[in-house]
């Protein structure tokens, strides 16, 4: 399917969010690999300073979602998308200027929140301006999005190699343009959606039907999240040299970008065809965990290039499984939300699988190496397995009951 075609099929908004996103993908990947480096080597930071830092930046996001969402629907998420991306530009710029702790910590928090204001909100926006076809939307934003994780960190090694500081000048300007640019060219959300979202969280919060999909998808975010944490390690392991662990660790990270930005279109169109949503839900978690049976083979190999190719499958698989889930995993939260305060649903269920996130990695990390230590490193793999299979039954039961339909509302009397 032609991404041009389907991109000009689309009103204004959703072209121009969609631009936005890659553009924010862009300006976010090409600072934030390097960061930790810049922190440690650079500034010459204790470890455990650099750990704060860059959690100060993950739970001013992932735990602020709830908020920006709520702020969205009582402000407007034209207001919220503004806002997130001038604070954004603001806590670049001063992560590229400063060297005290107090301050890098503020920075820091500031470009987490920033984007706790404005993803709840552009999700938000795409659905209400794509309208019946938010699956299509949410496929076509996920090429974009994509698309900027891959081009970013290229953008960024090269101006990381002249001066990190040069790489926060230009990702704040990347985001004062777009600041500039969604002041002047994106519409405003229409009033009567905006003014009957206001206030809300507890209705959101007794959303027991959305709840409970939120809590089934957190495995979900556990294992894709993988491609970033025991991927790479595996890959490192298994790398006869430094240099090749890195060039493997690329191409990681290319396979999963490739995939995502060649094949969406075409693999959501397939499944949208053919399957209810809940079953190109059930099918694209069980990927999700069929992803980490490849490592199983090799979790005990010694270091070798041939090993590496079942890791690298297991990230194609990976990539695969989250394709499929994406569009309908968006479509599927503004259905539960009755497309009321919609941008709160999704900042509670940004807020939710972030928790089980940062829990999940923890645990994974430290299961890694104690697995390793006590010859079976296999287990992890498996456990992963697991939970792949424990979300699809999940969400296939919660599909199965209608549970993933939203809850008539009562007739008046």
């Amino acid at each position: 399917m032609n991404v041009f075609r389907q991109f000009r099929s689309f009103d204004r908004p959703t072209r121009l969010l969609a631009v936005n996103q890659f553009t924010i993908n862009v300006g976010f990947y090409m600072l934030m690999p390097y960061l930790a480096a810049h922190l440690s080597v650079g500034l010459g930071l204790a470890g455990w300073l650099v750990g704060f830092i860059l959690g100060v930046r993950n739970f001013s996001q992932q735990g602020m979602f709830f908020l920006g969402g709520a702020l969205a629907d009582r402000f407007g998420y034209k207001p919220m998308i503004v806002a997130g991306c001038a604070l954004r530009t603001l806590g670049f710029a001063t992560l590229g200027l400063v060297d005290s702790v107090p301050a890098l910590v503020i920075a820091s928090a500031a470009t987490g929140f920033a984007g706790a204001l404005f993803n709840p909100a552009v999700r938000a926006y795409v659905a209400q301006d794509a309208g019946e076809r938010r699956v299509e939307a949410f496929a076509l934003f996920n090429v974009f999005y994509q698309s900027g994780i891959l081009l970013g960190p290229l953008i960024g090694l090269a101006l990381t190699g002249v001066a990190f500081q040069l790489t926060c000048v230009v990702a704040a300007v990347v985001f004062a343009a777009l600041t500039v640019l969604q002041v002047r060219s994106l519409p405003a959300a229409r009033a009567s959606v905006v003014t009957e979202r206001t206030g809300g969280w507890r209705a959101v919060l007794a959303n027991r039907r959305f709840l409970a999909f939120s809590f089934a998808m957190i495995g979900s975010y556990v294992l894709s999240f993988q491609v970033y944490l025991a991927l790479p390690l595996e890959t490192r392991r298994l790398a006869p040299s430094e240099a090749t662990g890195t060039i493997f660790v690329g191409a990681l990270f290319a396979v999963s970008g490739v995939i995502a930005i060649a094949g969406q279109l075409r693999i959501t169109a397939w499944f949208r065809d053919r399957f209810s949503r809940g079953q190109c839900l059930t099918i694209g978690l069980a990927f999700l965990g069929l992803a980490f049976v490849p490592p199983i083979a090799t979790a005990s190999s010694p270091a070798s290039a041939f090993a590496f190719v079942p890791v690298l499958l297991s990230a194609a698989l990976l990539s695969l499984g989250t394709v499929i889930v994406f569009p309908f995993e968006m479509d599927t939260i503004v259905a539960l939300a009755r497309e009321e305060r919609v941008a709160t649903y999704y900042g509670l269920y940004n807020t939710i699988c972030g928790i089980g996130i940062a829990v999940g990695n923890l645990v994974t990390g430290a299961v890694l190496d104690l697995a390793r230590q006590h010859g079976v490193a296999w287990v992890p793999w498996l456990a992963l397995v697991l939970i792949g299979g424990a979300c699809a039954f999940g969400v296939h039961t919660l599909a199965r009951s209608g549970r993933l339909e939203p809850r008539l509302a009562p007739s008046p009397a």
